[in-house]
């Protein structure tokens, strides 16, 4: 138990003031008197030591002073029920007391008084307690709408562009801002005005954040930092009183930079979902908008500000003359990626065997967030296991935590189960090295990681930024590859397939409706991906098309992935040897990696070139450029590839029970 939180609380001083009030009444109305018991008094009465005597009328209660009998002016009172209040009066009588009184309590003033104060009193110290408690602190009481900036102090630790890899372009432009602030004559002399915004936007854990640290550390001018979601309170109005602090701060600090993080939690599109337009978030968002269109041009005051969405931003926001400079940080590339695990290598105990240079072109389409991530989690490796340097083995698990998760070595399968993940996996393997587009196959493993029972990585040589149709296909024999072994081996497919026929629908259908590499439907754009922000990713798509269209999309959608069907078919068929090969590997071995596979796929047979693919089977082909004309031109009424003008054929199935295909 916390004691100290619950002493910093308030319960502890509400109740000491309850007390506090109490022993205060109890002194001012005490009246002196000792407390005995009914039998007692009566008893006192009988036998002639009492003196006087008073019946207070309404709290039945009989108070008593002492002769020479009993104790020489002791005051004593007792209380009694009411049915014996005729035995004590008649006692009283009995006694000839010197004198008998009777009195009717009247209220004092101060208990009067003070209980119609105490309960505001108590209802305000508690009102009092629980705003110091969400403003942080007593001093902070009234102040709802001051800003919650961070000032970035001279003793908080510096980040420099020297500690920033992989996003050379946007240090450029920084670095061009950080000119300004400090030198803003010689821009001005040529007519140049101060940049108003600056906004980062990426995917998540590409360094922007530390972009706006790595400014702060270099601009030397005052840098507020805080995050969007402090803007918005349960008071109505605090965020818009916070963002005029914020300014005022900074134009009286001036030059200076503010930092916005997150600035998509305020900066939402106004008007969109069902909530209206007048709630705290819209009223937050349009003093922002203020304040950065009224700026004046030599406050020399900039603000930053990172989002992962800027899609959902305000065009108001965006517009020149608030934003400025929008600046995309993406994922690094191969030399950003490999200047990043520099970095983060800076101060571990890399082996000498360990070349980043590799290890960068194993993680293609990591952040930075990830290859910080790499490096920790080979250092924890390394500590857990009791070494001393941080080796390719390590590292190489480190990868593999990273993409699918920490191994499941709870999770024991039976030997069918392993035999049919490791031909599930095989045929993956098998498919994506016998296709003459795809990438190469760098690991196979049949280790349950994550939620998969085994998995299969295929890793480019090098950063691509497009991918062509043969790829895409490829993409999709590939992942059929593993339900098509199962299909030959053992006639009886599992679920484990679920996830890779998940993955091959929706790819097959950007094909289709978003690409334009069917054909049949030609370059069309289908559906509008865009929706309201607030209404949630389900009901982002929009389906601009006809019935008509809809089921030729899912003809064609289908039939992709029939011909990625037999494609794998065919190469796997074909390599049967090579199949069998490499699931006798992986259950001896259960992960192979790159030099023993292309060991296993040395001989493998690959699949025959596709037809040049036309858009278009209605075209004439002298009408077509010489070169994209294929070896060998389509007539008329001929389908090349699933031409229009005849009906396409359905793609080969495997039969239940094929001649010649051995079961395992």
């Amino acid at each position: 138990m916390d004691f100290k939180r619950i002493f910093r609380g308030p319960i502890v001083w509400i109740v000491l003031a309850i007390i506090a009030v109490w022993v205060g009444s109890s002194l001012l109305t005490g009246s002196g008197f000792r407390t005995i018991t009914t039998q007692q008094g009566l008893e006192y009465l009988e036998s002639g030591a009492v003196e006087s005597a008073t019946v207070v009328d309404g709290e039945q209660r009989v108070d008593l002073t002492l002769n020479e009998a009993g104790e020489q002016g002791q005051q004593v009172q007792f209380y009694y029920v009411e049915p014996r209040g005729e035995d004590v009066i008649a006692a009283i009588d009995a006694a000839n007391l010197q004198s008998f009184d009777d009195e009717v309590p009247q209220t004092n003033w101060f208990t009067s008084l003070l209980g119609i104060i105490l309960p505001f009193l108590i209802i305000g110290v508690i009102f009092w307690f629980l705003l110091s408690s969400m403003q942080g602190g007593g001093n902070r009481v009234m102040q709802f709408g001051k800003s919650k900036a961070k000032l970035v102090s001279k003793e908080t630790p510096k980040v420099t562009f020297a500690d920033v890899a992989g996003a050379n372009e946007a240090i450029e432009e920084l670095q061009e801002i950080k000119d300004f602030l400090k030198d803003p004559s010689r821009f001005q002399a040529v007519g140049a005005r101060i940049p108003k915004g600056v906004l980062l936007y990426g995917p998540p854990g590409t360094g922007k954040t530390l972009l706006a640290r790595a400014v702060a550390g270099e601009a030397g001018v005052p840098f507020y930092s805080i995050s969007g979601s402090d803007f918005v309170e349960m008071f109505v109005g605090v965020g818009a009183s916070r963002v005029r602090d914020l300014f005022e701060q900074a134009k009286q600090n001036s030059p200076a930079i503010i930092f916005v993080d997150e600035i998509d939690a305020v900066g939402r599109h106004r008007g969109a979902g069902l909530g209206g337009g007048h709630d705290e978030r819209e009223q937050t968002l349009n003093q922002l908008l203020v304040e950065m269109d009224g700026f004046d041009v030599k406050t020399n005051v900039i603000l930053i500000a990172a989002t992962n969405r800027p899609d959902i931003l305000d065009p108001a926001l965006l517009r020149p003359g608030r934003f400025d400079r929008q600046i995309g940080v993406d994922a690094p590339d191969l030399p950003g990626r490999q200047r990043i695990l520099e970095v983060h290598g800076k101060g571990k105990p890399l082996a000498k065997s360990v070349d980043l240079a590799v290890l960068a072109r194993k993680t293609p389409g990591f952040t930075g967030a990830d290859l910080a991530n790499v490096l920790n989690e080979a250092a924890l490796l390394t500590a857990r296991a009791g070494a001393q340097l941080i080796d390719n083995r390590a590292l190489d698990e480190a990868v593999d935590r990273v993409m699918a998760g920490p191994q499941r070595r709870s999770r024991v399968m039976n030997d069918k189960e392993r035999l049919i993940t490791a031909y599930h996996e095989g045929g993956h393997a098998l498919a994506a090295a016998a296709m003459r587009h795809t990438d190469p196959v760098t690991k196979v493993t049949i280790l349950p990681r994550g939620r998969a029972l085994g998995y299969t990585m295929v890793l480019p040589l090098e950063d691509k930024y497009s991918v062509t149709r043969n790829e895409l296909l490829d993409q999709l024999a590939y992942a059929m590859g593993g339900r098509v072994a199962e299909e030959v081996v053992f006639h009886d497919p599992t679920t484990g397939a679920s996830n890779d026929i998940e993955k091959a629908t929706a790819t097959a259908r950007k094909m289709v409706t978003e690409y334009g590499m069917s054909a049949n439907v030609g370059a069309v754009k289908l559906g509008q991906s865009q929706g309201e922000v607030f209404l949630g990713r389900d009901m982002g798509h929009q389906r601009d098309y006809s019935e008509q269209i809809a089921e030729q999309v899912d003809a064609e959608v289908r039939l992709l992935i029939e011909q990625a069907h037999d494609e794998a078919y065919k190469v796997i068929t074909a390599n049967r040897d090579i199949l069998d090969r490499l699931a006798t590997a992986l259950l001896e071995k259960e992960t192979l990696d790159h030099d023993e596979l292309a060991e296993i796929f040395a001989d493998v047979k690959k699949l025959d070139e596709r037809p040049q693919w036309l858009s278009s089977r209605n075209r004439p082909i002298s009408d077509l450029p010489p070169v994209q004309i294929p070896a060998k031109a389509p007539v008329d009424g001929e389908a090349v590839d699933g031409g229009v003008d005849s009906e396409p054929s359905r793609p080969r199935r495997i039969p239940r029970r094929n001649p010649g295909i051995a079961t395992a």
